[in-house]
């Protein structure tokens, strides 16, 4: 049984993550952008960190520039952007792919999981939201105009659970 936790991510400096280092807590992965008219959901993203990553939840910003080409920066352009704009303290991984064959491995996976509207696996926008409980399977994945506020109600109902 594939979970979350069987994936590796590389950081804004090219070193390999276990994502099984998160084994247990409750993940929020969203795909990530610069310049784009949700870019602002960075402080409700990392509002949601503060407020409950000390009860489990870890944010997984994952840049992306495969929409509209909003997402131009190398990674320490990525890093500067997060800090100085929105104080980001969650981890910030490598610009990735989240369509087509070169997709990135997680991203492939958490489509499958849970498919978009009508069955759809394609992610089509920035700022697609996928919640995973803490045993690494998919419960939920949101459009990017579902605000992190919205999440709420979500993230507690995992943190909560065993699953």
């Amino acid at each position: 049984m594939t979970t979350a936790f069987d994936f590796e991510a590389a950081d804004l400096d090219g070193r390999i993550q276990p994502l099984s280092a998160y084994a247990g807590k409750v993940l929020l992965v969203v795909n990530v952008t610069s310049k784009c008219g949700f870019t602002p959901q960075y402080a409700g993203l990392q509002q949601l960190w503060r407020r409950y990553g000390p009860q489990g939840l870890v944010v997984l910003g994952f840049p992306c520039d495969q929409f509209g080409h909003q997402e131009p920066g190398d990674a320490a352009q990525i890093r500067q952007f997060c800090s100085l704009n929105y104080e980001v303290g969650f981890p910030v991984l490598a610009k990735i792919k989240v369509n087509g064959a070169d997709a990135d491995p997680l991203w492939q996976w958490l489509k499958q999981q849970k498919p978009g509207l009508l069955g759809i696996g394609a992610i089509k926008w920035n700022f697609s939201k996928f919640l995973v409980g803490r045993a690494g399977q998919v419960l939920k994945r949101y459009a990017p105009t579902a605000t992190p506020e919205s999440l709420a109600v979500d993230i507690e109902a995992a943190l909560g659970s065993a699953g």
